[in-house]
């Protein structure tokens, strides 16, 4: 029974053993993904604000031309109408609806 109770005692020493190893293990992981988290964000920090900078610095961009339109007109679109008005874009259609 006493031999038992050894066995138990140094198991649960091990066990705690390897639980305070993997927490720190897990704690000095998390310590080093804030610090990389930060150096990521100083670096974008300061490449945004350089490209803020030289956007500031440069003359503003012409408007762009407006483009031609190539494609035919569209017929309007008649929202609500007579009957009369489907009738007759039934007729110039084709539809038969």
């Amino acid at each position: 029974m006493a031999n038992d109770l050894e066995k138990a005692k140094a198991k649960t020493q091990a066990m705690r053993a390897w639980q305070a190893e993997d927490g720190r293990k897990a704690m000095a992981e998390y310590e080093a993904n804030i610090v990389a988290t930060r150096e990521k964000t100083e670096r974008l920090r300061a490449l945004r604000m350089a490209r803020e900078a030289a956007e500031a610095k440069a003359p503003p961009a012409a408007p762009a031309k407006p483009k031609s339109k190539t494609k035919a007109a569209k017929k309007p679109v008649r929202v609500a109408g007579k009957f009369s008005d489907r009738l007759e874009d039934q007729r110039d259609g084709g539809a038969n609806a």
